[in-house]
Parts: C-alpha cells; sequence; structure tokens
C-alpha cells in the first residue's frame, strides 16, 4: 500500500514540474511588454516545481521507511 502511495506521488512530482515548465514556455511564446515578467515567472514556477517535488518525495520516502521498520519490528 505504501509503495502504491509513494509512485502516485512520484506522478504527481513529475506532473507539477511538467505544468511548470508549461508555465514557462507560455511566458517564453508571449508577445509584447510583458515578455520578462511572463518569463520571471516561468522560472519561478519551474524553480518552485522542483523545490516541491524534492520535498514530496522526501515526506514520502521518509514515511515509508517508518512504516517499514514499523513492519519489521513487528514481525520480529
Amino acid at each position: 500500500m505504501v509503495g502504491m502511495l509513494q509512485i502516485i506521488t512520484y506522478l504527481l512530482c513529475v506532473y507539477l514540474v511538467f505544468k511548470a515548465v508549461e508555465i514557462f514556455t507560455i511566458g517564453l511564446a508571449s508577445q509584447g511588454d510583458c515578455r520578462i515578467a511572463a518569463r520571471f515567472v516561468g522560472i519561478l514556477a519551474i524553480l518552485a516545481a522542483i523545490g516541491l517535488a524534492a520535498y514530496f518525495v522526501n515526506a514520502i520516502d521518509t514515511q515509508a521507511q517508518a512504516v517499514a521498520s514499523s513492519v519489521n519490528r513487528y514481525l520480529r
């Protein structure tokens, strides 16, 4: 069960990064006065998505390790 939760979390993190890249590409394709601001927002979105993805992966891995150690103690 924990393994399935890890896989779902990994997939959601990949989706989050893909959406941030999509925001950045929209900023690259924008025209006019807001072009620099759109690029800046896109770069911030990518950095935030990578940071949040790393946090979520670390959190779910820590939780999985805690569950695994609890199960190992219970089975001894």
